[in-house]
């Protein structure tokens, strides 16, 4: 099979040259166009070296068996492909299921990252954990760049600096790491989250944690929050307005699948931070966790400075790239073979993540997912009749 890399805007790259040689050194063939990975720091050379072949934007496009990128093709490059190619991206279908339609034509399949089950098995497959963790670190560094204020506690001669209080808001895989960040760059590190499981790995990281009790908590929501009762929203309104009045740095990072973010930091609260106070808002792509928020934009409101950017792994280029390209190896493990892709849609993390098949849009569509797993195997059909 002929796997296709693109340059796109985005400062990853979906393959790295690591992956490309094991592609290669399993007989396959790797084309990809000029600069792919520049930005990441993975020069052309670093391709043609191990075999892999430059071509133009639309050779890529049109010879490619297999296409594995970072965001979605726009719809004019789809009418492009070849017929039966498969594209592997981040196509977020449950922000917008029309985008299955788009991409339902000239007999292509689509896989989505994002739609991987976020269970133990699939761990080393999670492309969305990989660049949360990579956004936590970098949403503290980004803050630092914009606060007036040291981190740490120092003693100094002309006196003593206090430390800066820092609150995340939002105890996943992103919180966990800003919560790890901010600890190890001397800040006082206090953390919110509705579930009642963050409680312990927060405590663990050396951080306060802040408690609303009676929170709605729902341990098959894949990693994000989910809505909550109006008479939770208000004691938590009330308890947060406290805590982000005091804090130096807030970063916010609830997001509701397929739903805007959660209005968690208030205008009126905003106005009640300190003067030099800064606000990172990784939820901005869906409209924010503070309400004054503007996506991918820097502003300053009231004296405070908000960061507005859900993709702050694209910042750390190349390491997010090493680490997707890692999550893309361990995720083909399932279906790729010498003599090319092999789908057993009994693996659910297979079935899962594909929402278009052969043409046919299968996300949303239990007919159709129920169709493409195969009947079991007679000893396995007398085995279930016995049991």
């Amino acid at each position: 099979m002929l796997f296709g890399i693109l340059r796109e805007n985005d400062q990853r790259v979906a393959i790295t040259p690591e992956l490309a040689n094991k592609f290669i050194s399993e007989g396959h063939q790797v084309c990809f166009e000029k600069g792919a990975g520049e930005s990441a720091y993975f020069d052309d050379s670093t391709y043609t070296t191990i075999g892999a072949e430059e071509k133009s934007r639309e050779e890529v496009l049109k010879s490619s068996n297999v296409l594995i990128t970072i965001s979605p093709l726009e719809e004019n490059e789809v009418s492009q492909l070849q017929s039966g190619a498969f594209l592997f991206s981040s196509f977020q279908p449950f922000q917008d299921a029309s985008i299955c339609e788009r991409y339902a034509k000239n007999n292509i399949s689509a896989f989505s990252f994002d739609m991987i089950p976020r269970t133990t098995i699939a761990q080393s497959m999670d492309i969305l954990s990989s660049m949360a963790s990579i956004s936590g670190y970098k949403a503290v560094l980004k803050a630092t760049d914009y606060l007036p204020r040291y981190m740490p506690m120092l003693s100094t001669a002309a006196g003593t600096v206090p430390p800066s209080k820092v609150l995340i808001m939002g105890a996943g895989v992103a919180g966990l790491q800003a919560i790890a960040t901010a600890k190890r760059l001397g800040a006082q590190v206090e953390a919110f989250d509705t579930r009642a499981a963050a409680k312990e790995e927060v405590q663990s990281l050396g951080a306060k944690f802040v408690e609303v009790e009676g929170a709605t908590d729902d341990t098959n929501a894949g990693g994000y929050a989910v809505e909550q009762t109006e008479e939770y929203k208000k004691r938590q309104a009330e308890l947060i307005a406290q805590k982000v009045e005091k804090a130096d740095v807030v970063i916010t990072t609830a997001q509701l699948r397929g739903r805007p973010a959660p209005t968690l930091i208030t205008e009126d609260a905003v106005k009640t931070m300190k003067p030099g106070s800064v606000i990172v808002d990784l939820a901005s792509s869906t409209g924010g966790n503070c309400a004054v928020t503007e996506d991918d934009k820097v502003v300053k409101k009231h004296g405070v400075t908000i960061i507005g950017n859900s993709n702050l792994a694209a910042e750390i280029s190349e390491q997010a790239s090493v680490l997707y390209s890692k999550n893309i190896q361990n995720y083909l493990k399932l279906m790729l073979t010498p003599e090319g892709l092999n789908f057993d849609f009994s693996d659910v993390i297979i079935l899962q993540s594909c929402i278009v098949y052969k043409g046919e849009v299968v996300y949303g569509n239990e007919d159709k997912q129920k169709s493409l797993v195969p009947a079991p195997k007679a000893e396995e059909a007398t085995e279930q009749a016995e049991a």
